[in-house]
């Protein structure tokens, strides 16, 4: 499949690699403040914070300064309505965007995209921020902790792309799959006046998601890169791309993900990989890097055991393929640095091939979110160093597992966990819950 994929020609000085979320928050205002003709935002959200306001009176100051500055934001619709999980009232993003944009003399597009009529079944979780002829790519959303506003920080993969072709792509799948639809409306509409998407609009929106595609000219040789997007099971052109990098490899993986959790058709690929003798080299946030880790000295409630199904499902996994870690086939590499939490997502293969994205390769992933991912082929090994040189800088916080039994067991958790887990596993529900956290 991979051989027969065209791409966007890229120049060999097109890619840079901004490796930490200030390097990154550094670059994406200085591209707003000097965009001439067009910012295209699409995040999970933009939140209503000392980074997420920043990042909003940025582009608000570069409306002004250049009312003819086409701007638009998208954020998912159902996270911009709610509060942070937790809060209650009424104290979703939007109420920002609302008042922010009343008072503007020269207003931006802030809408919202439903992916499903309800959060937990799907949301939008399209990445890359298109800046004239650039893309900042990055699993990233704007707030404080992804940005590394204050002491904490949410480590990501932050790529820029210097391509009008790649840019122009990217920009106008947004503008006719989402911008044009009767299912995405604007966050910033007066309560008096405001109009909400109609249900069936919503409801149907996921079939005409399901078949978007990025269209672009095809190059099938030399540096290039090629977008894919995907929503569902069927025909999902992200999720295909994901097993054939596996499949295709032909001596090593290098795979970042915050949640170890791969759908099952991903675990057979990656067992064919392990008994054919080739290399996998996982990085892992632990259970104490997830965004849902609550620790044990503080008030306890169900979102906190999220972390620890994920580790139960890591443990699981390494026990199966201890063969593979006793031979030095499977490296498992755990990463811890302080209180900061770990959001990576990707697939290098064999140096030649890799795939940025914002999926966590879970089944919430595979089957509900809209996701989207650019692979960047690279046979002669022109950006080999670079991409080298990332996978070092991420493996710095690391731990590597030799044996399964280095994961705690649900026996050695703290009391509420141990007593929810239990439960959770004795009504079967953890088979339910993997597929939508």
């Amino acid at each position: 499949m991979l051989n027969k994929l065209g791409g966007i020609a890229l120049q060999p000085d097109a890619i840079s690699w901004l490796l930490t979320p200030r390097h990154f928050k550094a670059e994406l205002l200085e591209r707003i403040a000097n965009a001439r003709h067009s910012i295209t935002l699409t995040a999970l959200y933009l939140e209503d914070d000392e980074a997420g306001r920043e990042i909003l009176n940025a582009l608000m100051q570069a409306k002004a300064n250049n009312p003819e500055l086409d701007i638009k934001v998208l954020v998912d619709f159902h996270r911009a309505r709610r509060g942070l999980i937790g809060h209650k009232g009424d104290s979703g993003n939007y109420l920002l965007y609302r008042s922010e944009m009343q008072q503007a003399t020269h207003p931006i597009e802030i809408l919202g995209v439903p992916v499903k009529s309800r959060e937990v079944m799907g949301v939008l979780h399209l990445k890359g921020f298109i800046i004239d002829d650039a893309v900042i790519y990055s699993g990233a959303s704007l707030n404080n902790i992804y940005l590394h506003q204050q002491e904490r920080y949410r480590f990501d993969r932050y790529h820029l792309i210097e391509s009008p072709e790649l840019a122009q792509s990217m920009r106008a799948m947004v503008e006719k799959v989402l911008v044009n639809d009767e299912a995405v409306s604007s966050l910033c509409q007066p309560p008096e006046t405001e109009v909400l998407p109609d249900k069936v609009e919503v409801r149907t929106f996921k079939k005409r998601l399901a078949k978007a595609k990025y269209e672009f000219k095809k190059s099938k040789s030399g540096l290039r890169v090629t977008p894919f997007i995907g929503l569902g099971r069927k025909r999902n052109q992200l999720n295909r791309a994901v097993l054939a990098m596996v499949d295709e490899s032909r001596e090593s993986l290098f795979i970042c993900t915050p949640y170890f959790n791969p759908p099952l058709s991903l675990v057979r690929s990656l067992n064919r990989h392990l008994r054919q003798g080739k290399r996998i080299d996982v990085v892992v946030g632990d259970k104490t890097a997830n965004d849902f880790f609550i620790p044990p000295e503080k008030d306890f409630s169900p979102i906190g055991a999220v972390p620890y199904l994920y580790e139960q499902s890591l443990r699981k996994f390494a026990k199966r393929q201890q063969w593979a870690i006793d031979k030095g086939l499977l490296n498992i590499h755990v990463w811890k640095h302080d209180d900061n939490s770990y959001h990576l997502k990707g697939i290098s293969s064999d140096g030649k091939r890799h795939l940025i994205t914002g999926s966590n390769l879970n089944p919430r992933a595979w089957a509900l979110d809209l996701e989207n991912g650019l692979l960047i082929t690279d046979e002669q090994g022109h950006w080999a160093e670079q991409f080298a040189d990332e996978q070092a800088f991420i493996l710095e916080h690391t731990t590597r597992l030799y044996h399964y039994s280095q994961i705690e067991t649900i026996q050695q958790y703290p009391a509420p966990v141990k007593k929810l887990l239990s439960r959770i596993n004795r009504i079967k529900a953890d088979i339910l819950l993997r597929r939508i956290l």
